[in-house]
């Protein structure tokens, strides 16, 4: 017998049982703990974070201070142009999720999608670090929005697909650490890469998050003979998404994915709305400079120490109170965005009145935010690939992620609406905040009537990838 370093030991069957073309498994290993191919996929994903939000950090402060016209000269956008654009770009990159997921579960399966796509996001990232005009932004993020976007459902998928039978009851840690890794990557990116932007320009601010998306896809390649390689279904998806049990599945989960598309509204406005803010705020702490884009590292900071805090503490805690669901965990996470979103409408209003308020404020406005987040994206992402079944699970993932589309096509929707032809908004200083506020109190209460009346199934990939309850 060998011996299977990730888990319980197994048979030289459970490795060539089941295979491709290729020479590759198809099905998950018997084992009853992590499988082989879990420290590739998190090593990727930590690195293809790090470029992700390396380059989204910075893309407000190029926008309003470093875009150049075709002259070379600059040619920046006004605070509310560059806010539609950043929330329009984020809303690309959570709508083209649906595209990767049919193009793996119809075609070419998730490990070539998540290849042949990765390779598309290096040469987004390669034209925003060559070309520092509108015409490189365009074709920079258009690229980025298609390969980051279209990997998303695949790669979280791909994560569940290495869990059979026997190992099923780690799925809820392996997500954790997939997001452990989603935020060590963004915590260090979003310090580092606005001092690369303050102290060597754009290129390189924007080039060393393209060596990083380089380095993720090498990765995720070397660890290919360690997957299960799920097959792609072929036509056989488009039947199984939109009728019978796919059906059903997805027409539950669309109702609740609308109403936490108002969460990812405020969230991400931690890139545009926040980073303005922050500019106007003392940004000194302990002696210390921090630039405005820097802030945001504050929320994978914070994700890093509370996702060990909440699955040991706070969630056991309230496990004494009530039972603890998915579904509960999500409506107490958009409750508590509300107090997020109030304290920076508190320090918008103090800087109206002259002040100028510490930049430790908007922290605290992090950590409730976080909070949040940990309760609702987390539990978003775990529930949504257990209510999927298992021949549509890339699909329902990609669903997911339309919620955070939603979410930003509604921040730009507004802020297009809002803005005044003399650039100006009808929403001027706090109100602004407060109007997203209310939108997220109106959200969290329609999502309790929502959730009572959601009845759903558990799936997960057994040994032999067919349907396990769980």
């Amino acid at each position: 017998m060998s011996q299977n370093p990730y888990g319980s030991p197994q048979t030289p069957e459970d490795a060539t049982a089941s295979s491709d073309a290729a020479g590759h498994r198809t099905a998950p290993l018997s084992t009853s703990g992590f499988p082989p191919g879990i420290p590739y996929i998190v090593g990727n994903e930590a690195a293809e974070r790090f470029s992700f939000y390396g380059m989204k950090a910075i893309l407000t402060v190029f926008m309003t201070q470093y875009l150049l016209g075709r002259d070379g000269e600059l040619a920046v956008m006004s605070d509310a142009t560059a806010k539609f654009w950043v929330h329009t770009f984020v809303m690309a990159a959570y709508f083209t999720p649906l595209l990767g997921a049919f193009l793996a579960d119809w075609l070419l399966g998730k490990y070539r999608t998540i290849i042949l796509l990765s390779v598309i996001y290096c040469f987004g990232h390669l034209a925003l670090a060559l070309d520092e005009t509108r015409m490189g932004l365009a074709v920079g993020l258009s690229l980025i929005a298609l390969g980051t976007g279209a990997i998303k459902p695949c790669v979280s998928a791909h994560v569940g697909d290495q869990f059979g039978g026997r190992n099923q009851h780690l799925l809820e840690k392996v997500f954790g650490w997939f997001y452990f890794a989603i935020n060590l990557g963004a915590f260090l990116s979003t310090v580092l890469t606005p001092l690369l932007l303050d102290w060597y320009g754009p290129q390189i601010a924007f080039g060393v998050p393209g060596v990083l998306m380089a380095l993720a896809t090498i990765l995720f390649w070397m660890g290919r003979k360690d997957f299960a390689h799920i097959p792609p279904r072929g036509v056989a998806v488009f039947r199984d998404a939109f009728t019978g049990e796919g059906r059903q599945a997805i027409l539950g989960l669309v109702p609740i994915y609308i109403l936490v598309a108002v969460f990812w509204s405020l969230f991400d406005q931690t890139a545009s709305a926040w980073v303005l803010q922050a500019e106007s705020m003392n940004a000194q702490v302990l002696g210390i400079s921090i630039l405005p884009s820097q802030v945001q590292a504050a929320n994978p900071l914070l994700i890093l120490l509370m996702i060990p805090l909440f699955s040991y503490v706070v969630y056991p805690l309230l496990g004494r109170v009530f039972t603890v669901t998915p579904l509960r965990k999500i409506g107490l996470g958009m409750f508590l965005t509300v107090p997020a979103f109030s304290i920076s409408a508190l320090i918008e209003q103090n800087i109206q009145d002259g002040g100028s308020p510490s930049i430790l404020w908007q922290v605290l406005a992090y950590v409730v935010l976080t909070a949040a987040e940990i309760m609702v994206s987390i539990t978003c992402l775990e529930f949504s690939y257990t209510q999927a079944p298992n021949s549509i699970k890339s699909i329902v993932m990609s669903i997911f992620l339309l919620s955070v589309s939603l979410g930003n096509f509604i921040t730009a929707g507004v802020n297009k609406i809002i803005e005044n032809s003399d650039g100006t908004s009808k929403l001027p200083g706090a109100s602004y905040y407060w109007f997203f506020t209310g939108l997220m109190v109106v959200a969290a209460v329609l999502f309790i009537a929502v959730a009572l009346k959601y009845r759903g199934k558990s799936h997960c990939q057994d040994e032999s990838g067919e349907a396990l309850p769980i």
